[in-house]
């Protein structure tokens, strides 16, 4: 890709043209075409009929679960439609706890869903979003264009390339986990690290997988199997297996004929037969969580705001409720106050502070209360889930929690344009 130069300003730079990033971008152009949008990707970014995105998809690509509010954040863009046919719907959800009784099962029709989520692979999701962005001519993408230092200014955030600077009325740092800009920044990112590792790997199945989702607590850690769409006519699941970490390095390294009966023994017969595994992939896991999120001209999101344990699945659902909300404050103000006015940025985050509090915590204290093995606590957990079984109410407002519905989360209606025609 042709590097373009650097402009010498912008009204709202992102640094981070990953998922959350380019969704961002998405939103505020739609929004609002008079706004000129700068998104700053450090690693290169592929064509949109680059072989990297061509379908069908790989085996062993990544995947990501999309809950319902993001669904309904998707289809204001109208992006829904491609989204929905490369991805696997999820229909039921099973969670158990292995040699307990304890155990509830949700049902998309029981709580009126369409689905209780979606899985689709992450370069699915780029690639769509990438060609949507590259169809707006107020969104500039480069890539590669690393940002090495942000400039706080009386004016705006200057962002430092290279030798260039470009100034911005609002920048926003989406760059990933332990973002080094947020050190560079004086930001303290609140780490608690869970000793555990994330083993991730799509796995064959010998039957289909009937759109059920499972989250199975063991001994050894939490297990999720997601469906997948299909590779030729193979189907599929991916896998997050968490472990301690020397374990989890010594299941990465052993064949197939010795990897899938051990995963059988833990995750029992409910999925039916695994075929083989996919190349497996470690991840060691934390909570992280930035102290502010919020400076004049500056605003922090997506997983540098806050990555969490990826087996609730919440992490990217919470970061575009964030964005969503971000972009209607921003969009109802804008004319009125400047993009990086403080007291407009922290308007958002007090929209956002209750949600953001609530999934964090679930995320933190489910993988906890799953791993303590002490009775009070295994006879409290089984409890609960089989009373979540027996309840129908109690199943649904799990289900809601789940589908970002609990909260406000994101009224894409009001931020997104009915007049743009994309």
């Amino acid at each position: 890709m042709t590097i373009e130069a650097l402009p010498e300003k912008t009204d709202v730079a992102i640094a981070g043209g990953g998922m959350v990033g380019l969704s961002l971008a998405l939103l505020l152009a739609r929004a609002c075409p008079e706004l000129s949008i700068l998104v700053l990707e450090a690693h290169p970014l592929p064509g949109t009929d680059s072989g990297e995105f061509a379908f069908p998809p790989s085996f062993d690509a990544r995947s990501t679960a999309l809950s319902p509010s993001s669904r309904a954040l998707f289809e204001q863009l109208s992006l829904w439609p491609s989204l929905e046919a490369a991805a696997a719907a999820i229909e039921t959800i099973q969670v158990s706890d292995r040699g307990r009784p304890g155990a509830t099962r949700l049902h998309a029709a029981e709580e009126g869903f369409p689905a209780l989520g979606y899985v689709i692979e992450n370069r699915c999701l780029g690639h769509i979003l990438l060609q949507a962005v590259r169809e707006y001519p107020n969104i500039r993408l480069l890539a590669p264009a690393r940002v090495d230092h942000l400039r706080p200014g009386a004016r705006g955030m200057g962002l430092v390339v290279g030798e260039d600077c470009c100034r911005a009325s609002l920048a926003v740092i989406a760059d990933g986990a332990r973002s080094p800009l947020l050190s560079r920044l004086g930001i303290e990112t609140e780490v608690t690290d869970y000793g555990q590792t994330a083993l991730i790997a799509n796995v064959a199945l010998a039957r289909p997988h009937d759109g059920i989702a499972y989250e199975r607590f063991t001994e050894r850690g939490p297990m999720a199997l997601l469906p997948l769409p299909p590779v030729d006519t193979q189907s599929r699941a991916a896998l997050v297996w968490t472990l301690p970490p020397e374990e989890a390095a010594r299941l990465q390294g052993l064949p197939d004929q010795d990897f899938l009966p051990i995963l059988s023994e833990h995750f029992g017969a409910r999925a039916g037969q695994f075929q083989r595994s996919g190349e497996r992939v470690l991840y060691p896991l934390a909570l992280a969580v930035a102290r502010e999120q919020v400076r004049h001209h500056l605003v922090v999101a997506g997983n540098a705001a806050h990555f969490l344990h990826p087996v609730a699945g919440q992490g990217f659902n919470l970061a575009l409720r964030d964005i969503a909300v971000l972009a209607e404050v921003l969009i109802s103000e804008h004319g009125r106050r400047g993009l990086g006015d403080l007291s407009l940025l922290e308007r958002y985050q007090a929209r956002q502070r209750g949600d953001q509090r609530r999934t964090i915590l679930f995320s933190d204290a489910l993988p906890r209360i799953f791993a303590a093995r002490d009775w009070p606590t295994v006879a409290a957990r089984n409890a609960g889930l089989i009373a979540m079984d027996l309840l129908p109410g109690l199943r649904g407002e799990f289900a809601r929690f789940g589908a970002g519905l609990v909260t406000p989360g994101p009224r894409p209606n009001t931020f997104v344009s009915d007049s743009e025609g994309r």
